[in-house]
């Protein structure tokens, strides 16, 4: 979704930074290697086309391999390779070419990719931007938890570029030939465009991508903003509870202590507000020990089932120490969209 924002930040214009980074900068290793995306053929009105392979990004890995000033800076690269591909395509056609087609495949789109951090860093960048160098964007092989990430990310999108956004079903290959040419669409998504030695993937051209080596981290963790705080007296425990009224459902926590481990695990009880001891509730997610004062832990669960869902610390084991933890608790509710051989704009 990087560059997607960035489209509505930059355009496809030039701007001051953008004159030299494509030959004065060059991307830290990290993101040049686990950053997925790239340019590849063009559509039927001659406009760039801009691939995003989604499912195999690891988030968490290049956040904490890189700045967000690396991100920022590669994406203003991007971006301004496409806005010189628009000026050669320009000459060549002998009319204006100003926007980019996009498509996003993705197939393999997990919880690993809501990670809040990430999403929040994205909203910072580019939540009062405008559109002006997308022309469309084919979203390809949604999974089910498609429109929970769109749901998070769509507030930091304009009206307009929300009407430029298409999911496709079933048939996405012969939606996406009546835009592109199969000469310009790689083999792999319906088309006859291999690489030189016959990749199907063009992978000379668009970057895939897997998870970052841990060799490439230059920090811990990431700094999270958590909404609450509390405190877990010694040898006892605290159980927060959550109604979920729908299957789906996607409950995610993040929690940090201050100066030692704490045990966490996620149960399920008949009634909300009624205390039960660990014992008498159904286990969901195995209770144990993290030492969320060293990494931050983030973690989530799709609710299979609608009941109540207990977030339940545990502080039962240090007979002498308090324990200070900051937290953030969220649901989101999981729609459901139809597939079928239409495009359908969220």
């Amino acid at each position: 979704m990087l560059l997607l924002y960035f489209l509505s930040a930059c355009g496809v214009q030039e701007t001051h930074e953008s004159d030299t980074i494509t030959t004065d900068w060059r991307p830290p290793e990290v993101i040049e290697k686990y950053l997925s995306g790239g340019m590849c053929g063009y559509d039927r009105e001659g406009s760039p086309i801009w691939y995003d392979v989604i499912g195999p990004v690891d988030p968490k890995g290049l956040f904490l391999s890189a700045s967000k000033q690396d991100f920022i800076k590669s994406k203003i690269r991007d971006c301004e390779m496409l806005r010189k591909e628009c000026t050669l395509q320009t000459q060549k056609l002998g009319r204006n070419v100003e926007s980019i087609t996009m498509i996003y495949d993705v197939e393999g789109l997990g919880l690993k990719h809501l990670w809040k951090p990430a999403i929040e860093t994205y909203g910072e960048m580019f939540e009062e931007n405008y559109p002006e160098g997308l022309k469309r964007l084919f979203v390809i092989k949604a999974p089910k938890l498609f429109p929970v990430a769109y749901n998070l990310i769509k507030h930091f999108l304009s009206e307009i570029t929300r009407q430029k956004i298409h999911i496709l079903g079933a048939n996405w290959q012969e939606v996406l030939l009546k835009y592109i040419d199969a000469e310009e669409l790689p083999v792999v998504y319906g088309g006859k465009l291999t690489d030189p030695d016959g990749d199907p993937r063009c992978r000379t051209k668009i970057n895939h991508v897997g998870p970052v080596p841990t060799s490439y981290y230059v920090r811990d963790h990431v700094k999270v903003d958590y909404e609450q705080c509390m405190t877990i007296s010694r040898g006892s425990t605290q159980q927060l509870d959550y109604e979920i009224l729908f299957p789906g459902c996607v409950l995610r926590w993040q929690f940090a202590t201050e100066s030692a481990d704490i045990g966490f695990g996620v149960f399920m009880k008949a009634k909300k507000g009624e205390w039960k001891k660990a014992a008498q509730m159904e286990e969901i997610v195995p209770s144990q020990r993290y030492n969320s004062h060293l990494v931050p832990e983030d973690g989530s669960l799709t609710c299979e089932r609608p009941g109540v869902y207990v977030l339940r610390f545990d502080n039962t084991y240090s007979i002498f120490q308090a324990k200070r933890i900051s937290f953030t608790v969220e649901i989101t509710l999981l729609v459901y969209f139809v597939y079928n051989k239409y495009m359908l704009p969220l």
